[in-house]
């Protein structure tokens, strides 16, 4: 009788933290995610490009020193665990941010974990495209970076596209091994009560809703690169 008091008691107490913080911290993973995959593929993105457009018999040649370099901080950066990472980067946030603790300062380790996996993924996604289209824009006397703009990038928009919801899906991951140095979010809620307090129907429902989020993106990702593909009859 007593444990059944007990359980219905621990599950009202769930249900209470549940519903006063798990809206805020789904807003601040999505927040997180969406904030930390842009500026990852602003800077993942043109090195991509790079890695394809710039060797030897590309659109547009760079000396191999600069490939090599390239190719050693991307393959550097993808080999540290994003735990580790997130604490050697703590000088870094606190001179970008002002903290290493926090949502908002979960971003730095977030974004320099994600640029390099983006990076990768967008190489393959521009290697995917057919020489030969590439070859009739040369002979056509585009400009290296016409070519790039107009016809690597348009050309791989749903491969990149599908890359792009495997990164997000990946950042959203991050989001939550960040709620261990104080990050926010979902990872927050589950670590702070699931792991530290023993409340682990807390934790069950924050992973719930991340998997939710994982489906929302996905199918979101996954829709819109069927849009944009040009092979797909309508």
């Amino acid at each position: 009788m007593n444990e059944g008091i007990l359980a219905s008691g621990a599950f009202r107490e769930a249900l209470l933290i549940l519903h006063d913080e798990i809206p805020f911290a789904v807003w601040e993973t999505f927040y997180v995610t969406v904030v930390s995959t842009l500026f990852a593929a602003i800077i993942g993105l043109p090195l991509g490009v790079l890695l394809v457009a710039g060797e030897r018999g590309g659109v547009l040649p760079l000396p191999g020193i600069v490939l090599r370099v390239l190719n050693l901080i991307i393959n550097l950066l993808r080999s540290i665990p994003f735990l580790i990472l997130m604490i050697i980067v703590f000088p870094l946030t606190r001179l970008i941010v002002g903290t290493s603790v926090g949502t908002t300062a979960s971003i730095v380790p977030l974004v320099i974990a994600a640029f390099p996996f983006i990076a990768r993924l967008a190489e393959g996604s521009l290697r995917e495209i057919d020489p030969n289209i590439i070859e009739a824009a040369q002979s056509m006397g585009a400009s290296p970076l016409e070519i790039i703009i107009k016809v690597m990038i348009p050309e791989s928009i749903p491969s990149l596209i599908t890359n792009a919801t495997t990164a997000v899906t990946t950042v959203l991951g991050y989001t939550a091994m960040s709620g261990i140095i104080g990050g926010g979010g979902l990872g927050k809620i589950a670590i702070n009560y699931g792991y530290y307090r023993y409340k682990y129907i807390v934790m069950i429902f924050a992973v719930i809703i991340l998997m939710l989020l994982v489906q929302v993106f996905q199918s979101a990702g996954t829709a819109l690169a069927v849009r944009c593909d040009k092979r797909i009859r309508r």
